[in-house]
This record gives C-alpha cells, sequence and structure tokens, in this order.
C-alpha cells in the first residue's frame, strides 16, 4: 500500500501593500502670521460666496447662472448659450494664473483659497470649539460612549450639518435665484433637481472637508500630482533648514563645551501636530504639503521662547538654501523665464478678453428661412420669401430696432419693421421679403438683413440669408 506524499512545507509569501494605513490627523491649533492671513482668506472667499448671490442689480440677482433662461447675468454683463467662448476663456485664464502662481509660490492656491482647505478649516475651528484642543479631542475618541461624548459628538455633526446644508442651498442659489428658492423652500415646493444638488453638494462637504480632510489633498486631489512640472529649483516653497537645524534635539540649559555642536531643532515635533496632512516638513518638500505654513508659524513661537532667531522653518527655495541667497536674491530669481512667460500669456489673454467684452454688440440676430414653402407669388404679383428672426437684447436697457433687407435691387420687406425688445431678453419675429420677379437671378440669392437700434447707432448687426426666386 502506498503511502500519501507528504505534505509540502508551507512557503511564507511577503506581501506588501501599496496602501497606507490610514491614521486620524489631530491637528493642534496654531498662530501666527500665517495663520491670521489664512483666516483673512477664509473670510473673503466666503463673503464672497455667501454674499454675492444677494446683492440686487437692475432687478435682478447681480451674480446669477439661470439654468432656466439660459442666460448668465455677471452684473451689467448678460451672456447667452453663444457666449460660451467668454466661458472657456475664464478657464484658461484661471489655469494660467494657477500655473503661475504655483512658479512662484508652490501651492499658495492648496494653502489659503482652495475650498478643500477653506471649509476644512471652517468645520476644524467647530469641531476645536465644541470638543476642545487636540489632547481633549485624542482624550474623548479614546473613550467609549457615554453622555457626554454623545451629547458633544452630536453637537458638533449638527453644526458641520448645518453649514452644510447652507452651502448647498447657496451653491444652488447662483443657478436658482436666491430668493425663488427661499420662497420654494418655505412653501415645500422645492424641485427635484434644486434638492438634488443641495443635499449633494451638503453631502461632498460634509464627507470631505468633515471625515475625509487630509486624504482628499493627498489621494483625490490631481493637483498634488501634476504640481512638479511647475515647480523648479527658484519656487518659493515651505523649506526646512537641514544646515541650521541638524543635529536636533532637546536644549539643556546647561550645555557641555566639549560637547559636539547642536543644530536649533529642539525635535519638539509641534511642526508635525500642527499639520493638517500629518507630514513631517523637516523630510523635505512631499507632495501632500499644500503650503498652509502652520508649521512655520508653529516653528517661529518655539524658537521665540527658546531664544533662537526665526526662520528655521520658512518660505524659501531650492537654491536658495543650497547657496545661501538672501532676501533679495530671492527676489531677484521670482522673474525668470518660466514666469515671464506665464505672466506674458496671462496678460495678453485678459487684454485680448477685455477688448472683445468692449467692443462686443449686446445685440444677437438670428434667421431662419421657412422651409416650408420654398418661395411664393404674393397678390401684388411679387416674389416672397417667409423669414423668422430670432432678436437677442444682451443689454441692460431695453431698445428699438429697425429691420431693413439689402442684396437686391427693389428687395423689400412686408409688414413689422421696428420690434421692441425688452432687456436682457428675446424677441422672434416673422415677417416677409419680396422682390420683383425679374430683379435677380433665377435659384438662391444671398441677402442681408440689418437690425439696428433706433436710440443707439453702434447697436447694429449684419446677418446673411439666402432668398429663392422660382
Amino acid at each position: 500500500m502506498n503511502k500519501p506524499p507528504a505534505a509540502e512545507k508551507a512557503i511564507p509569501i511577503d506581501t506588501t501593500s501599496l496602501y497606507e494605513k490610514h491614521r486620524k490627523v489631530y491637528v493642534r491649533s496654531v498662530s501666527g502670521i500665517f495663520d491670521n492671513w489664512r483666516w483673512r482668506f477664509v473670510f473673503l472667499t466666503q463673503a464672497i460666496f455667501y454674499g454675492l448671490c444677494w446683492i440686487d442689480w437692475n432687478g435682478r440677482q447681480a451674480v446669477l447662472f439661470h439654468l432656466v433662461e439660459r442666460k448668465f447675468y455677471i452684473f451689467n454683463l448678460v451672456l447667452w448659450p453663444q457666449d460660451v467662448i467668454y466661458l472657456a476663456i475664464l478657464l484658461v485664464i484661471s489655469a494660467f494664473l494657477l500655473f503661475l502662481v504655483t512658479a512662484v509660490g508652490g501651492r499658495l492656491f492648496c494653502g489659503y483659497a482652495c475650498p478643500q482647505t477653506v471649509y476644512t478649516e471652517i468645520l476644524m475651528w467647530i469641531e476645536r470649539k465644541v470638543e476642545g484642543e487636540r489632547p481633549a479631542r485624542m482624550k474623548l475618541d479614546a473613550q467609549p460612549m457615554n453622555p457626554r461624548k454623545f451629547r458633544l459628538k452630536f453637537t458638533k455633526h449638527a453644526l458641520w450639518l448645518l453649514v452644510a446644508l447652507w452651502t448647498g442651498f447657496t451653491f444652488v442659489g447662483y443657478f436658482t435665484p436666491i430668493k425663488e428658492l427661499i420662497a420654494s423652500t418655505l412653501a415645500f415646493t422645492l424641485g427635484p433637481w434644486e434638492l438634488f444638488w443641495i443635499f449633494f453638494y451638503a453631502g461632498f462637504l460634509y464627507m470631505q472637508a468633515g471625515f475625509l480632510r487630509e486624504q482628499v489633498c493627498k489621494y483625490m486631489c490631481p493637483y498634488a500630482r501634476f504640481q512638479g512640472v511647475m515647480f523648479d529649483p527658484d519656487t518659493l516653497v515651505i523649506s526646512y533648514d537641514p544646515e541650521r537645524g541638524e543635529p536636533r534635539g532637546p536644549r539643556r540649559k546647561t550645555v557641555d563645551p566639549a560637547a559636539p555642536k547642536q543644530g536649533d531643532c529642539i525635535d519638539c515635533g509641534i511642526c508635525v501636530q500642527v499639520c493638517p496632512t500629518g507630514i513631517d516638513i523637516r523630510n523635505g518638500l512631499q507632495i501632500e504639503c499644500i503650503a498652509c505654513a502652520a508649521c512655520i508659524d508653529a516653528c517661529d513661537d518655539v524658537m521665540d521662547k527658546v531664544g533662537l532667531p526665526r526662520g528655521l522653518i520658512r518660505y524659501s527655495t531650492e537654491n536658495a538654501l543650497a547657496r545661501h541667497y538672501t532676501r533679495r536674491d530671492i527676489l531677484a530669481h521670482l522673474l525668470r523665464p518660466r514666469t515671464l512667460l506665464y505672466s506674458g500669456i496671462l496678460l495678453a489673454i485678459i487684454l485680448v478678453s477685455a477688448w472683445s467684452l468692449a467692443v462686443r454688440t449686446p445685440l444677437k440676430v438670428d434667421i431662419i428661412r421657412d422651409r416650408s414653402t420654398l418661395a411664393r407669388e404674393a397678390d401684388d404679383g411679387r416674389i416672397e420669401n417667409v423669414y423668422t428672426l430670432h432678436i437677442s437684447n444682451t443689454d441692460e436697457s431695453a431698445h428699438r430696432y429697425v429691420i431693413s433687407v439689402d442684396g437686391i435691387d427693389g428687395i423689400d420687406i412686408v409688414g413689422e419693421r421696428i420690434v421692441e425688445v425688452p432687456p436682457a431678453s428675446a424677441k422672434t419675429v416673422t415677417l416677409a421679403a419680396r422682390v420683383e420677379a425679374d430683379r435677380g437671378r433665377r435659384g438662391s440669392t444671398p441677402v442681408f438683413f440689418e437690425v439696428k437700434a433706433q436710440n443707439h447707432e453702434k447697436i447694429v448687426t449684419r446677418e446673411k440669408a439666402t432668398f429663392i426666386l422660382p
């Protein structure tokens, strides 16, 4: 009888995870110059966002992207679907402005004006007010659930949801007039798409600024991945000075003169505790750094307490650290081919766009010839073609327009020649053009309709159409 083969000895397999285990970051509060600037930007951006939709302008909302009317109102500027080119130009300007800021100062947008950063700061401020500072929050999370913990957590999340819902409501208020939205909410008659976007936007804000926080910057935001192509050795970034700081270690009041020289870094770890993404800036620039400069404020405060000069962590450049540039040298290297190229392109696009808006005629005309009847003989014996004119008044004032036609000798308009269009509105007019049968060649002949404002000679447009002679 054959014996079964002996069981082979299992070979251990070494596995490596490509994903870092998530550790909750408990951010320590900090105060200083850059923290003050960060909060100024929080107040500025939110004052604009929450307040702009409540400003009235010429009897309507000053800034409104009205999807139902298919018109964008930006103070005196009224944009129609035909003006989508200006949206593309705005996106190009924003992109080049971001490139320029990144080439000069790194991720300044991320640290001071990015919505993820701004709303994370707001929700973290609420968290600190409700649950306390970093040690208190860590202690609270380590406790089992009890009435006090439940009360604090419930209060915090209720306030988070309140901020998120109001933000979502304000966001939708830029696409549906905010006052109409308020009235519909009070009457419980909100439309399905308004409800969806209010809760969708609020839900994402609550989740990303309340829970995901640094994970959005580290894993979800693509900006961190392609910022490297916009950096160079003369880009201002948050920098730790290893020549001055190393070797790091606690500083004693009595130092043995024979002991090796010690660096200025006392290895307190506060620069790590205040970092919203949980990195150690002393390990060098990392893609997770959002340039919020909280570590600079924290380190400067520590340096003040131990009696050492500020600037162990500071805004500097790779070349400045290696070549010991002065502040004047750093500023001189900001003007370099990359930044000059971005600045030149950005300035050119802005100037061309401003010129285009300045000379833009606030009148648009679309002409469609009636295709059901190509041509017909009228009662007076002339040949008649019927046209539909869609006249859009993109101005903030009402205008009376005079319609005329030329292109064939003797062609004339039969019917209404003067049309009044209210401000920022459109009107469709159907009219007929007639001409003697022997005045033109048979078949299709180009003609031109001219629409001109009575009270403003410069508001005029000519559109091409065709006239059919049988």
